[in-house]
Order: structure tokens, then sequence, then C-alpha cells
């Protein structure tokens, strides 16, 4: 693994928005590549796992011999980043999942899988995330909502209005972090950035 220069963070690459995470990764300086290999993985100082269908997400996963090697990579400390689906590939838990359905792990929340419901009711709103000055925009689709986070997980915002005033959409727990919603939509790079530091920082 590269260990000078800027990190090398890959972005799980076999479903969902691989490109704007990619670009928005190359616009603060990492170097970023797509992961579909065990071998990509091995060259990654850290990994996002970005929005799609969680379900099919770790079916692929399973499929490509990429499951087990991230699980001991996270296992081992490596930084990872989950959104939307990510979120829930990352949690230890969850509800209203498929059957059998598996995670990554390594997350001690519990998340539910499309808690603001279907595609139509997808919604944009501001949020406040700590460590980001000023409020970041929040793109809901088909989300989750964490739902109990363990004694180790930093709340890192949560949704401020609505129905679901005051559900659990970020947090971070040691060397991971996790959205509901999905920062690499638009130009605000700043919850990259927060990762990214993250990576920096370990």
């Amino acid at each position: 693994m590269p260990t000078t220069g800027q990190p090398r963070i890959g972005v799980f690459a076999l479903q969902g928005d691989v490109r704007e995470h990619l670009a928005t990764l190359r616009s603060l300086g990492c170097e970023a590549i797509g992961v579909r290999r065990p071998e990509e993985l091995a060259t990654c100082d850290a990994l996002v796992i970005p929005g799609g269908e969680s379900t099919t997400m770790a079916k692929l996963a399973r499929i490509f011999g990429l499951m087990d090697p991230i699980r001991e990579r996270i296992a081992g400390g490596m930084p990872a980043f989950g959104t939307c689906a990510g979120m829930i590939m990352l949690a230890d838990r969850i509800v209203d999942g498929a059957v059998g359905q598996e995670t990554l792990g390594g997350l001690d929340i519990t998340v539910r899988r499309n808690a603001f419901g279907r595609q139509v009711d997808s919604f944009e709103g501001n949020l406040h995330m700590t460590g980001i000055e000023g409020p970041v925009h929040g793109v809901f689709i088909r989300a989750p909502w964490v739902e109990e986070v363990g004694p180790g997980v930093e709340v890192l915002a949560r949704v401020e209005g609505g129905e679901a005033a005051g559900r659990i959409v970020a947090v971070r727990q040691g060397a991971l972090m996790a959205t509901s919603f999905h920062p690499e939509v638009g130009d605000d790079a700043r919850v990259h950035g927060l990762f990214v530091d993250l990576v920096r920082g370990a």
C-alpha cells in the first residue's frame, strides 16, 4: 500500500454511484481508483462504498471475491466511507433487510433499510454535520437511517425537519464513516474532505 504522497482511495465499483465518488475524491487531490478485484483493493489506503442497491452489492462482492478481503481490511483498520447503500453495507445490523442479506460490518449501528420510503419519497434538505462549517445539502434517495448506535459511535448529523426530524443520518466510529445521503451529488466536496482527513490521520 502507498505510504507517501496523496492517499490512494478505492471506490467499490461493482454497482452504484462510482464515477461521482471518483470525481469528488480526485478534486480533493487523492488518487482514486475503481475496485472490482481483491488485487485492486490491496493497493488502496481506504475504500468508499457508494450508494446503489445493498443486496445486489453484497451478492456481487461475494461473486467477485471481495466480501472477505474487504471485511479483513476493515477489521485491520482500513478507513472506509459508506453512503446510502454503503451505510447499510458497513452496518453490523439491518432492520427490514432482505432474507439472508450480508453486510461487511464494522460499524456498531442498526440501520433501517429504505427508512425514508420508496423512490418517490426521495427528498433533499440541509443539515448540519459535525466537523463541517455551515449547512450540508443532503440528497436522500431510498435512504436508510440509523436506528441505534453503539457506545463507540459518534453521531455526526440528524435530520432537522419534517416527520423524520431527529433521525440519525451520519455517523463515525474510528476509521469508519457513513452517511444516509449522497454527498457525491453536486459540487460540495466537504463531506468527502472530512473522510480524506480521517484517512490521512489513520
